[in-house]
């Protein structure tokens, strides 16, 4: 064998387990690749069907029976007090300041309430007449069904009402004479958080008013 092919093998006989190693880290790399790309697929499908749920509660349950449905079409701001055709006012004109949502045992202000309705909220109000169990019973459904850190629901006593408690959220009331009726959580649970006034999502912390719950 002539030095030229002895030389030649020598070559070929160091260059093949590098070739060798190079081939196997490739196959690690893509490897690790497949891996990574997974785990960000299932990552993905987890943060999606996470989504999902957490959001399914907003506008589960069907519209209450009973629920009066209208529609609201001023979102105008003002500065004074308002004038509005229904007691309480379920959506108009209103303050720029949402009123922070929680429970309150003092009337609270119809235009800061209004805008709160304007980012999702459900307003239940009742007279100041109502019996203690009542209102009991009515504090816990609220602090039982908060949506979320801005919470989305006020609770207060109302003069004048037609009924011994009614929700309201922006263009829907629902009246009912106990707080063990079952459409008041239907009524939250369509509504709370909702659309129905324009502005999902928007605030109903940093505004005006100290609930006590």
């Amino acid at each position: 064998m002539g030095k030229q092919a002895r030389q030649s093998r020598r070559t070929s006989a160091r260059t093949e387990p590098q070739r060798r190693v190079t081939a196997s880290n490739r196959r690690i790399r893509l490897g690790v690749v497949a891996v990574v790309a997974g785990i960000l697929v299932v990552g993905v499908a987890v943060a999606a069907i996470a989504f999902a749920f957490g959001f399914s509660t907003v506008g589960a349950s069907s519209l209450p029976r009973g629920t009066q449905t209208f529609a609201e079409l001023d979102h105008t701001h003002v500065s004074g007090p308002v004038t509005y055709d229904r007691v309480p006012p379920a959506g108009g004109p209103h303050n720029p300041v949402q009123l922070n949502c929680g429970i309150y045992t003092q009337a609270v202000p119809n235009e800061n309430a209004v805008h709160s309705l304007e980012h999702g909220s459900v307003w239940i109000t009742y007279q100041p007449t109502l019996g203690a169990d009542q209102v009991a019973a009515l504090q816990q459904l609220i602090t039982s069904n908060y949506v979320g850190t801005e919470r989305y629901l006020i609770l207060s006593p109302y003069s004048g009402l037609r009924s011994p408690i009614v929700a309201s959220a922006w263009g829907a009331q629902l009246s009912v004479d106990l707080a063990s009726d079952s459409r008041l959580a239907d009524f939250i649970h369509h509504f709370a958080g909702g659309a129905q006034g324009g502005e999902p999502g928007a605030a109903c912390t940093g505004g005006v008013g100290s609930p006590v719950g």
